[in-house]
């Protein structure tokens, strides 16, 4: 999650990875300004972690590469980058950088308070320049919801929202798992985080 632009003059792409690796925390870059990743909640965190093993031990011994907050996401056709919560890329064009991935076809992001809108309306417009991303999770860290932006056969993208008994369907790398799967165990606390808008199978233009 972003939380501010950083007091740094511009940087160059370059200049931004060199500087980065002397900071004690993690900043996304867009647009040669660089802003500060502030930490999460416990739940926030958990709820992360979590995915990443779900989806690791699903894809364990097949060619992809599960990606936790620690792995950044080179904008296609652009120089920005950003750090989602979790991602997969099965691209083979991945497995030639070290230091980020591009082709993504499944991308979490759980959400917070400060950081809802940007997470549904800035960052996904720049996630979607990625022709290869088929699944987008925005997840609640405060109620049993998540929303699904899903890439259809056709190209469009439908909006799934997700509850308590549901079952989630991730196309992108064959997975459907129970949606307490992900909250087993947590104590939430709605109000801060959570899902404010709800869509069923709506066409994103």
């Amino acid at each position: 999650m972003i939380v501010a632009k950083d007091n740094t003059p511009q940087l160059t792409p370059e200049e931004y990875f060199a500087w980065e690796e002397q900071q004690l925390e993690k900043h996304e870059y867009i647009n040669g300004q660089v802003y500060a990743m502030g930490g999460g909640s416990v739940n926030h965190s958990r709820i992360a972690v979590r995915f990443t093993t779900i989806i690791d031990t699903h894809l364990d011994g097949s060619n992809c590469i599960t990606g936790n907050s620690d792995l950044r996401i080179n904008i296609v056709g652009t120089n920005n980058y950003t750090y989602p919560d979790a991602s997969v890329t099965c691209d083979d064009r991945d497995k030639t950088t070290t230091q980020y991935i591009t082709y993504p076809c499944l991308i979490v992001e759980v959400l917070s308070k400060t950081t809802e809108a940007y997470d549904r309306g800035c960052k996904f417009r720049m996630y979607r320049q990625n022709p290869a991303l088929i699944d987008y999770l925005l997840v609640s860290s405060t109620s049993i919801e998540i929303d699904l932006y899903h890439k259809n056969d056709a190209g469009d993208w439908l909006i799934i929202n997700y509850k308590a008994g549901d079952t989630i369907e991730l196309k992108s790398i064959n997975l459907n798992f129970p949606i307490e799967q992900v909250y087993r165990g947590l104590t939430l606390e709605p109000g801060n985080g959570g899902i404010e808008s709800k869509h069923y199978l709506l066409p994103i233009t």
